[in-house]
């Protein structure tokens, strides 16, 4: 997979994916990273990447002119473009899926009070938003998505079947978690979990995983998203 991510904040991203999973994924070839500073396609000396909104109003829109350059330079007919935005579709987990299963991704970080209409109209593909908030600029929002949907590529988790079980990839929230000691500070581990019954355990793992959901998460169960 290949992933371009045009921002005119590069730096934010080199330290996320220079580490952890990312890394690791980068150097056994799962993923290519690829970061695109805008305002290298910009025409004044300035460099200029924003201008005034027609109409007047607070704040600064992107101009198309740099966003249109940067992601023509990296297109392809098999490249999805996708702008962060607060007014895109809430990002989850099985669009997560959907999008692993792309060969390049190009991710429009946008900044200021958003981006000029016409790149929405004529160059994306889709609108993704990680929350009902808004945040300084899309780096976040995209590094939140690339995450998600980069460990979903086969080999990049290592252990077979782990995305599987994990919250969200059914309508169900992950159930609680133990690990060695089996007994601390009077708190024991809950008998099913190590007993050897692998029957046992993946009852009660569904059982609780039920249980967590219902209590946090009830719409989970209402609407099967």
């Amino acid at each position: 997979m290949l992933i371009d991510v045009i921002t005119i904040f590069p730096e934010i991203l080199d330290g996320f994916l220079g580490q952890s999973m990312m890394k690791r994924a980068a150097a056994a070839g799962h993923v290519t990273f690829n970061l695109i500073n805008l305002r290298d396609f910009t025409d004044d000396k300035h460099r200029t990447t924003d201008d005034r909104p027609f109409g007047g109003g607070p704040g600064m829109v992107m101009k198309p002119g740099p966003i249109f350059r940067a992601v023509e330079s990296v297109r392809t007919e098999t490249s999805r473009v996708i702008l962060m935005c607060p007014q895109g579709v809430p990002f989850t987990q099985r669009r997560a899926q959907e999008l692993s299963g792309n060969e390049h991704l190009i991710f429009i970080c946008g900044h200021y009070e958003g981006v000029d209409e016409r790149v929405r109209e004529t160059l994306v593909d889709e609108e993704i938003s990680i929350g009902d908030y808004v945040l300084t600029n899309g780096v976040l929002p995209a590094a939140v998505v690339i995450d998600a949907v980069v460990r979903l590529r086969p080999g990049v988790l290592g252990g077979e079947g782990a995305a599987e079980q994990e919250s969200f990839s059914e309508p169900l929230l992950e159930g609680p978690q133990y690990t060695r000691p089996a007994e601390f500070r009077s708190m024991k581990v809950p008998e099913e979990l190590v007993s050897g019954d692998h029957a046992a355990v993946a009852k009660w793992r569904r059982a609780q995983a039920e249980k967590r959901t219902a209590e946090r998460r009830p719409d989970l169960l209402s609407d099967g998203d």
